[in-house]
């Protein structure tokens, strides 16, 4: 997964609809 400039409070780029950092940056972090 490229790294993109995405904020914390954007929307999910996956399209789960969810905050980015509440979907993906915790799946990332792991």
């Amino acid at each position: 997964m490229k790294k993109e400039k995405i904020g914390r409070n954007d929307p999910c780029p996956r399209g789960s609809g969810k905050k980015y950092k509440k979907c993906c940056l915790e799946k990332m972090e792991k």
